[in-house]
């Protein structure tokens, strides 16, 4: 029987195919053509391209009106609104933070989350070298001019490219010139001011000479949940020399953005206070500069150089209020008389009278420096922590490549180096959780040592070194064989080295993060497309990629030591890199010149797959390999314009799955076994994947001056974190929570008012119904109780767990939204 989650998904596809359907009818009526992009760059750098009709993938494109609409505050907001097979999971609850997805394959800030997505703009690789993660808010936006999905595992986009590639190209000033400023403001204290110019020194009807671009954006908002503010300031330059054979470019991008993400909140807490946090703070600090010289040349029409240079240096900072899961329940604690004698002793007073608790008798007269003096464990008696970390990283590279352009062939040969070098350092101290759920720091630490004047803890659990070195050399040929087949294959070679420096514990051995890893791998990709006539296009493809394991990973993949990401790590046994090998076949084509369609279908499968895995010490795990898993689907597209309305939807089956026996530790699951493990069985469920994706988007321009746009993004629902079996069910008193996230579906409306050519006022409204849904979720034990007191671990002053409660964790979508804004050109 279909599961509510499905039919409901259905109801909303069908309903939504039955509206578009009169449209859709009438676009495929309609005799002139659509512009259309003409070339598609194949590689990171740019070069010759190809027609999107001889790429043997369903490769998708936005141009720079696209990505920058008012309709989002980020990047990722934009791509989960427009391209087909993207959805996002909001594990931290900020607009420039989420988690990206792709057929299942993910693009996340967060360490610990497994990276399948790489990030190019202009020819430079985005993902960190830290954990290969991707922080949307240090893409310069504004600046975008295009973007491109490449589907699958396609090896000339390098390591990571497990799912797909997204690559960026920035705006200039020959292509983009002219002065704008764009003002925007809306609930939650939402303020976005953004300015560009872009020049040139060509002669008039030529497209030769200096050209110069810049644009700059500042965005703040109080956020919708409680202390969640967002700060976030950009600034990207280029200037560049462009003829007819040579385009020379020097960009530089700064960001500088404070983000708070408060992340998952507990259900029966969500329901009461749908704005409520679990604990808090939860910031993040970067700061990022990004220097990259790009320069092409063509020698001839038919020979073309091409190649960068970059220099990329990122400053990140955290601070996380967390729950001290060791903590006592100290609504029943009292310390005797010894402890009170010792600690009087040294100096701490002040202890609570009878029947007060950390509730009602606040910081500092509720010490939990403990009988410290007498050898116990002062952890036992602070219910809260704070964990700092800081990590500085610095990479550069270069890379190079030759395209040759024949009578039916086109042939790109390139080499790349890259290099990096990190730093990372942790920290914890211990404290208090206040009644908002804020923790307040001691002053003190296990060993009695006091804290730096700055505030600094003076214990480091961490402190790493790791330098990565990465060469690779690919290759691709295109073959056009007669007029309408076209081949094409390709290649890539990549040589990793990962070196991590234990600065605490250097040597080796237990608890060590010293080690030396080597991956290196052949990845190997062909396809081929037809023109089968009147407008029918055919194509078909096989390729393979790979990532190797990142520093944190290998810093943290010692079941006998495991971490608390991003908070420490500790041993390294060796993981092996992940390979994907994708198949994918599909059709596409346009209907009577006006109305472009797609219908495809994809496999992808994993091997060795790196997860983070939970450990019985509550909140912490260690990466390892698990033996495979598959993701596969179909994905249908329709695009098209029909007189003043302009339509397109997009649908995905998505079926992701474990496809080898596994055994995993989810202590929160009401299926596990007495030492907290579930086995999972292939043909389980890959959790946070829905199976049902659809999305629709209407455009008509009432009058020439007056445009109104609605949208809708629908999903069915998914399993939680720590439910991979499936078998989560919850009894309402030690087990509450589905451990999964329900279906959605989510509906925007937005208007546009364009009095002169210069001037254009705009509304937006986001979840306009104020929809409540969750895009993420996972089990977990709860230190609180349903009203939001602290209950602490293990639940008793006896040390009796029976009563601990696991709950499912959500990631709530944001409210009804508005805002709006004046943009003008000069």
């Amino acid at each position: 029987m279909p599961s509510p989650s499905t039919l409901h998904i259905g109801t909303v596809l069908a309903g939504g195919l039955l509206v578009a359907w009169p449209a859709v009818r009438a676009v495929a009526q309609e005799t002139p053509a659509l512009p259309v992009v003409e070339v598609v760059g194949t590689t990171p750098l740019p070069g010759l391209g190809l027609p999107p009709g001889q790429i043997p993938a369903n490769v998708q494109t936005l141009d720079g009106v696209a990505v920058t609409a008012t309709t989002g505050a980020s990047l990722p907001d934009a791509l989960n609104r427009r391209v087909g097979s993207v959805f996002v999971n909001e594990v931290q609850g900020n607009p420039f933070q989420p988690d990206l997805n792709f057929r299942g394959f993910t693009a996340s800030p967060l360490l610990g989350t497994p990276q399948g997505l790489s990030v190019y703009v202009d020819g430079v690789r985005f993902n960190q070298p830290f954990g290969d993660v991707v922080s949307w808010d240090l893409i310069p936006r504004a600046a975008i001019a295009s973007l491109a999905l490449m589907p699958g595992s396609n090896p000339l986009f390098g390591l990571n490219t497990l799912g797909g590639a997204f690559s960026i190209r920035t705006r200039d000033g020959m292509r983009d010139p002219g002065t704008s400023a764009q003002l925007l403001a809306g609930r939650h204290d939402r303020q976005e001011l953004v300015f560009e110019h872009g020049g040139n020194g060509a002669a008039a009807g030529r497209r030769a000479g200096w050209h110069w671009y810049v644009t700059g954006n500042g965005f703040r908002e109080d956020g919708w949940r409680a202390a969640s503010p967002t700060r976030l300031g950009q600034l990207f330059g280029k200037v560049g020399w462009l003829d007819g054979r040579t385009d020379v470019a020097l960009s530089a991008a700064l960001a500088r953005t404070r983000l708070t993400g408060n992340g998952l909140q507990e259900g029966r807490l969500l329901e009461r206070d749908r704005a409520s946090v679990y604990t808090t703070p939860d910031q993040t600090r970067n700061r990022s500069l990004l220097l990259n010289l790009v320069a092409s040349h063509a020698v001839s029409d038919a020979v073309q150089f091409s190649g960068n240079a970059y220099y990329r240096r990122i400053r990140t900072a955290t601070l996380n209020g967390d729950m001290n899961d060791d903590a006592l329940d100290q609504s029943v604690y009292q310390p005797g008389a010894a402890e009170r004698a010792a600690l009087a002793a040294a100096g701490y007073t002040g202890f609570p009278a009878s029947g007060a608790t950390a509730a009602n008798t606040p910081f500092p007269f509720w010490r939990c420096l403990g009988n410290v003096l007498l050898g116990d464990e002062p952890a036992e008696k602070c219910n809260g922590l704070l964990n700092r970390t800081h990590s500085r990283q610095a990479s550069y590279g270069i890379s190079g490549q030759v395209t040759l352009a024949g009578q039916g062939n086109q042939f790109t040969a390139g080499a790349a180096f890259d290099r990096s070098r990190v730093d990372f350092t942790q920290s914890a101290q211990f404290g208090y959780l206040n009644p908002d759920h804020s923790v307040t720091p001691v002053d003190f630490f296990a060993d009695g040592s006091e804290i730096d004047d700055d505030g600094t803890p003076v214990d480091a659990r961490v402190d790493l070194l790791g330098r990565t070195r990465t060469a690779s050399v690919y290759a691709t040929d295109t073959l056009t064989l007669g007029t309408a087949l076209h081949v094409t294959l390709s290649g890539r070679y990549n040589r990793t080295t990962v070196h991590n420096r234990d600065r605490i514990t250097p040597g080796g051995g237990a608890g060590s993060l010293d080690g030396d890893h080597r991956f290196n791998r052949f990845n190997p990709a062909i396809g081929a497309t037809w023109d089968a006539g009147s407008g029918l296009n055919v194509y078909a493809g096989y390729n393979e990629g790979t990532r190797a394991p990142t520093a944190v990973e290998l810093g943290c993949a010692d079941p006998e030591n495991p971490c608390k990401l991003p908070n420490a790590m500790a041993g390294d046994p060796p993981l092996r890199q992940v390979v994907t090998k994708t198949w994918e076949a599909g059709l596409r084509g346009r209907l009577a010149g006006r109305t472009d369609w797609s219908a495809g279908v994809f496999r992808a499968d994993n091997v060795d797959d790196i997860l983070f895995v939970a450990d019985n010490a509550a909140g912490f795990g260690y990466f390892r390999n698990v033996g495979r898993t598959r993701r596969q689907g179909i994905e249908l597209g329709i695009e098209g314009k029909t007189g003043d309305i302009e339509l397109s939807a997009h649908y995905t089956w998505l079926d992701a799955t474990f496809r080898s026996a596994e055994v995993l530790n989810a202590q929160a699951n009401s299926s596990a076994d007495e030492d907290g493990n579930i086995e999972v069985e292939p043909g389980d469920r890959l959790p946070l994947i829905p199976r049902h994706l659809f999305k629709a988007r209407a455009e008509w321009r009432i009058a020439p001056a007056w445009s109104v746009e609605a949208g809708l993004r629908a999903s069915s629902g998914a399993l939680a974190r720590g439910n991979e079996n499936g078998g989560h069910a919850p009894d309402g008193t030690y087990f509450v929570g589905s451990g999964r996230t329900a279906g959605y579906a989510v509906a925007d409306l937005g208007t546009t008012f364009t009095p002169t050519p210069r001037l254009r006022f705009f509304v937006q409204v986001g979840n306009l119904f104020d929809r409540r849904y969750a895009t993420s979720s996972q089990l977990n034990a709860t230190g609180l109780t349903p009203d939001g007191h602290f209950i602490a671990r293990p639940f008793a002053a006896l040390g009796d767990n029976s009563s601990l409660v696991s709950s499912t964790f959500y990631a709530p979508g944001a409210p009804r939204t508005v805002w709006a804004g004046a943009r003008y050109s000069f």
